[in-house]
């Protein structure tokens, strides 16, 4: 028998199938690598990253990604670490960020978007302790994360007098949602679990904060200035392809680049499943993007 084809199929053997779309349960329980290191930006339990460097000398271009989880204190970093190891693979640095959530002390309105630009503006202090290049990072964040990672890249639009105003954020070269919710206000008008965990995040519905929305909304904050990657799977039942839909029309309005990039078959914990198809879109978006 051909060497090539024995190969082949001892690895079709012994490779598990994964049945699509994958469950919470399949992403949870997985194996989790390690990161490189596990650095405070704050004073706070909920206030640190995972750093995870790639083999070589560096400069690496740098992926801040943001977990998802509905913004609850029940779901944390943990489950982003196979993506983010994926990505370091890759030649991405990776600062995968925790941050304080509905549950925590101090999470929600402002707290948890207080986190998400602290602890995305520590890259530079990063910078001064690892080879990261600054010049060249990208925002990339799960559900309720790809919620802050379009959140952070749209924040430099907040007049000065808003309460989630930073002087001189982080500017990306561009971000990759992974069925993120880009649309908060719409996004909280629905039945499901996530969908009524944004009521405690923003501390009310949009009538009864408006300011908040307006603030932390980033379908209000266009045009983000960057190229924008929406990857989202088709079979998703938590953050519907609507969202997606929703935000790429109001970006092109705006004039932002953006593309959907839908993923037939998959749902919505596979685009952070390495194995996925999805995931391999998204991982691709943020390689192009950093390029030189």
């Amino acid at each position: 028998m051909n060497a090539l084809l024995t190969a082949a199929l001892l690895t079709a053997c012994t490779t598990p199938r994964v049945d699509r779309p994958v469950s919470w349960t399949t992403v949870s329980e997985a194996p989790r690598p390690v990161a490189s290191h596990r650095i405070h930006y704050g004073e706070g339990p909920e206030q640190f990253g995972e750093l995870w460097l790639p083999d070589g000398a560096g400069p690496f271009p740098v992926v801040v990604l943001i977990h998802g989880g509905c913004w609850l204190s029940e779901y944390d970093i943990g489950y982003m670490a196979r993506a983010a190891a994926d990505l370091s693979r890759r030649g991405m640095a990776v600062w995968s960020l925790e941050y304080r959530r509905v549950g925590d002390a101090g999470g929600g309105w402002p707290g948890t978007f207080r986190d998400a630009a602290a602890g995305a503006d520590h890259v530079r202090e990063l910078a001064g302790r690892f080879p990261l290049d600054t010049g060249r990072i990208a925002l990339s964040g799960h559900s309720a994360g790809g919620h802050l990672a379009l959140w952070l890249a749209g924040r430099h639009n907040l007049p000065e007098s808003a309460p989630l105003y930073s002087k001189t954020p982080i500017r990306p070269l561009g971000v990759v949602a992974l069925a993120g919710i880009a649309d908060l206000g719409d996004y909280s008008q629905g039945s499901g679990g996530c969908n009524r965990a944004v009521e405690p995040l923003m501390g009310g519905m949009p009538a009864g904060v408006p300011d908040r929305y307006a603030q932390a909304d980033p379908i209000r904050l266009l045009p983000l200035g960057v190229p924008l990657r929406l990857v989202q799977g088709e079979l998703d039942p938590i953050v519907p392809t609507e969202q997606a839909r929703r935000m790429a029309e109001a970006a092109a309005r705006a004039g932002d680049r953006v593309d959907i990039m839908p993923i037939p078959g998959e749902g919505h914990f596979d685009v952070v499943d390495p194995g996925s198809r999805s995931w391999q879109a998204a991982a691709d978006a943020l390689e192009e993007i950093l390029s030189p």
